[in-house]
Order: structure tokens, then sequence, then C-alpha cells
């Protein structure tokens, strides 16, 4: 692929089969069909998240009536990680990206639909919790103009918000709920920042999260008892996960984005500090736990890319530290080198792995980032329907979800268009 256009592949064009396969890329073939022909990378990454999202919608949405949808109201998942608000979350990128209000009518009937399933997670958390639902719909709701269905969602979070268990520290019992930003309080608090990035700081204050900051600080504090390098650990059923969903990574990213005490702020700079002093020598990139001698995986849940994000956070939050920008580009060199997986989703894919080359680009201006992202596209491009699941037990259960499906490459296509806009979604704000 060149660096300033895509090609789109002519091949195979009469095989049923493999159009069937790769049908998401039907929509950006022109119809004279009988020689290659480029597109600007811009109009085929637009033309393909289209194309995917409408086969997202179609595959999880479309085409459901009320009964069905309450008839599966055992196994339906309303998550934003791998569910329908998985959907809402890619329309509302594609209504962001196109001004498309047919997303924005989307987006809020699956609200609606979801929010009344919200009681099937015990979660508060954005990504697999009644955070994300809530929050998601309080967003939908004003770009909507819905202040209505607005102020009951943001009734809803709050309502969340006042769980027990949330701020309460480890001296007074508060180990029963974790840390972690897929099922914990850094979770919680990713989608009271959401709230606050969209709808404005004032509607969630900063005396309602700050307990839970420090509850987390806490909590962190006493999982390093016995680790006199380390001032902040956090275990997940056990095991002491260094990467963005259950880990340090996330817990850190999550902790970047509040107004920290001196003291704060040196522990989660002294934790970042110890990370990087441990990467595998010979590669570059992070263990996946503490301890874990095993250099294998690249990818967001696991290795060198949430960490290439997260400091890059971190060299925003502290720039007189220049070791978290030397460490960022460092952890995008290793994500360059062997990060180009044979998976497409956001959690363990190239999707995600193209994000940390956006957030390199954000961070120093440097244009190779944006052209490495793409080039991790154009894999995709010519890829995903083919990855979409591989190495899952699950079968197709995941296809079309954000984190472990084609969702996650349709909002990796958007945020091409625009790369000084880019998020990873879910962890960016």
């Amino acid at each position: 692929m060149s660096s300033s256009v895509v090609q789109v592949p002519s091949d195979h064009q009469d095989d049923p089969r493999r159009r069937d396969e790769n049908g998401w890329l039907d929509s950006i073939l022109a119809a004279d069909q009988k020689s290659s022909q480029l597109l600007s990378e811009d109009q085929t990454f637009l033309a393909a998240a289209i194309s995917l999202k409408n086969q997202v919608v179609e595959a999880t949405w479309k085409g459901k009536d009320g009964r069905e949808i309450e008839g599966m109201s055992m196994s339906l998942d309303p998550t934003v990680y791998t569910g329908l608000m998985g959907t809402a979350f890619t329309c509302l990128r594609s209504y962001e990206a196109t001004g498309s209000r047919q997303d924005l009518l989307l987006c809020a009937d699956i609200v609606h639909t979801s929010a009344a399933f919200a009681h099937i997670t015990r979660h508060v958390t954005f990504l697999c919790g009644r955070g994300g639902i809530y929050a998601l719909g309080a967003v939908i709701a004003n770009y909507m103009g819905d202040h209505q269905s607005c102020g009951h969602y943001l009734d809803m979070f709050l309502e969340v918000a006042q769980e027990k268990a949330l701020p309460v520290g480890p001296e007074e019992g508060g180990f029963g709920m974790s840390y972690d930003l897929l099922y914990g309080r850094a979770g919680f608090l990713w989608a009271a920042l959401f709230i606050r990035r969209y709808l404005g700081e004032d509607i969630i204050p900063y005396d309602l999260l700050m307990p839970v900051v420090e509850a987390i600080l806490a909590g962190g504090r006493a999982g390093a008892a016995d680790n006199q390098s380390c001032p902040l650990m956090y275990r997940w059923h056990g095991t002491r996960y260094w990467g963005a969903p259950h880990g340090l990574a996330g817990i850190l990213h999550v902790l970047l984005h509040f107004p920290l005490i001196n003291e704060d702020a040196e522990d989660v700079k002294c934790t970042l500090r110890y990370m990087m002093s441990k990467r595998f020598p010979n590669s570059g990139n992070y263990p996946s736990s503490e301890g874990n001698p095993r250099d294998k995986l690249v990818q967001w849940s696991h290795g060198a890319t949430s960490m290439a994000i997260t400091l890059c956070k971190a060299s925003q939050v502290f720039p007189n530290d220049r070791e978290f920008r030397d460490g960022a580009i460092e952890a995008g060199e290793v994500v360059w080198k062997s990060g180009l997986v044979k998976r497409a989703g956001l959690a363990d894919g190239a999707s995600g792995n193209a994000y940390a080359f956006l957030s390199l680009y954000r961070l120093t201006g440097e244009a190779i980032y944006v052209e490495r992202a793409k080039a991790f596209a154009s894999f995709l491009y010519h890829n995903a329907s083919d990855l979409v699941n591989v190495g899952y037990s699950c079968g197709t259960d995941h296809a079309y979800s954000l984190f472990l499906g084609i969702a996650g490459t349709a909002c990796l296509f958007y945020d091409l268009l625009c790369p000084e806009r880019s998020k990873f979604p879910g962890y960016e704000l």
C-alpha cells in the first residue's frame, strides 16, 4: 500500500464464496469492475467504516422486534464491550464522523432497549456495566435534544454512583469491589469522565468522584505492601495484571485524568517507572502480569499497546518528565514490530494496536504514526472478515461486537478520517 492511496482489490470478484466473506468491501467497489481502481484513503476508509457499521447494525439490531428482544432477556448482552451498547457506541462514532441523523436515531433506540435490561449486569463500569448504558444514554439523548431522557439517564447514573462499595478503602474492608477498568472502580470513573467530557464538568462533580479515586489509590498501596519498588499494585482474581482491562495500565490511565496531590502523583509516576524498568530486555514488550516471564502478547489487553497509550497520557500530564514520552515512543516501536496480529478486535487485535499509533501522533505530531495506523488499517481492510473469529471458542458470538469484533474496526476507520481527534473507544477521552 502506498502512503497516499489504498488499492481496492479486484481479485476474486467472481467467486461467490469470497464475495460473501468480504461483503463489507462491496460498497467501496466502483461500478466498473473490469480494472483495478484507486480511491483516496479518506474515501476508502469512510466507505469501509460505513459498510462495517451497517453490518454490525444488521447483525445485532435490525429485524428484532420487541417480542424477540423480550424473549432474549436471559441471554441479551446490553454492555458496551461485547453487547448492544457497543453497537450504539459505533453508531455514535459514525454520527460524529458523518452527521447521519439515522445513526443517532439508531443509538437512541438501542439505548432505550438496553436500559430496560441494565439490571442484568451487577457491574457499574462503562464497558461492562450499567455505568456505560446510562452514560451513553445521557450523551446520545443530549445530541438528540431530548433533555427529559438525558436527565433520566443522568439520574440513573447518579443512582449507580451511590453504590456503597465504590468509595470504601481497604482499611474499611473495601476489597469486595475490584479496582479494574472492565469490572471495577476505574471503569465507573471512566463512565463519569465520559459524561463530563460531553455534557460538562459540573454535571458529575469531582466531589462525588474523588473519594473513589482515593479508595483506588489506597487499594493500590495495600496491594503493593510487599513490594518496596512499586507503590501501587492491584489483583484481579488473584493475579497482578498489568494490561488495560484488569491491570495497572488501565487503572493508572484513569487516575491520570484526575487532579492528584503531590504524593498521589508521585506514586502514579513511580509505578509507571517500575513497569518501564521491568520490560523484556530483548523485545521491549511488557509482561501481562507481575513476574510473568512469557513474552508473547502485544495487544491492548496485554503487553505494549495499552502502555503506549497510558504513557502518552502520562507525558501530557507530566510534560517535564521526558521519560514517559520516550517510554510511549519505545512501546509504539514494539507495537509496530510485533502488533500486526491475526485478530481484528480492539481488545486483542490489530484494530486496538493501531490506536497506539494514533495516540503517539497526537502526542508528537509526527506523521509517521498516522502512516503506521493506516498500514494496520489497510491490513484490516483486506483481512478483517477472515480474522474476526480466529482463536475464539465462542464462534461468531462476538464477531460484530465493539471489542472483539468488527465494530471496533469500524471505529478505527472513522477515526482515521481525523486522526487528531481520534480516541480509543472506552479508553481515551
